[in-house]
């Protein structure tokens, strides 16, 4: 069975699944050099159209990954121009280790940007740590571009942006 995409209530039990497992393995494979991964999961309320979405990918029915999309406070539009970027933030995109390597990541953020797109983004925005290298490679090939930090994330170091066209 073909892989398959769904936008799904944040609150439900397989995401929970998903997030726990997603949040164990990030304070298990933490860089020790950067101190103690800070345990936060972002609110189901925010993930809640219009203002964001989570989605599922299942695998002939079993959850294997997931992430959200939540809108964050405009900024102002890049390259010194006058208008506002309306961004919308990537988090927990999380593949579980019998997806890895079928497509999984790429279906989740295809479904995001395109949701993004829907709900009136100009940009989408995610933040990573640098010792995830197989997430920054897969974000820079999909056009996101580093830029300033737009958040306080402890665990963060290095912040991205891609238009949205």
């Amino acid at each position: 069975m073909p892989l398959d995409v769904r936008t799904v209530p944040a609150d439900l039990p397989e995401v929970d699944a998903l997030l726990d497992a997603y949040l164990d393995e990030r304070e298990r494979t933490f860089p020790t050099a950067q101190g103690t991964y800070s345990r936060k999961r972002t609110p189901a309320a925010e993930f809640v159209p219009p203002n964001g979405v989570f989605v599922v990918a299942y695998d002939d029915g079993v959850p294997v990954g997931c992430g959200g999309l939540r809108r964050i406070a405009d900024g102002t539009a890049p390259g010194g121009g006058t208008g506002v970027d309306v961004r919308f933030e990537v988090k927990h995109v999380f593949v579980s280790p019998a997806g890895r390597g079928h497509g999984v990541a790429t279906a989740v953020m295809d479904a995001l940007e395109q949701q993004a797109a829907r709900l009136g983004a100009t940009s989408v925005v995610l933040d990573t740590n640098d010792s995830l290298a197989a997430a920054g490679a897969m974000y820079r090939s999909r056009g996101y571009e580093r830029t300033e930090p737009f958040n306080e994330n402890p665990n963060a170091t290095a912040w991205y942006r891609k238009p949205v066209v």
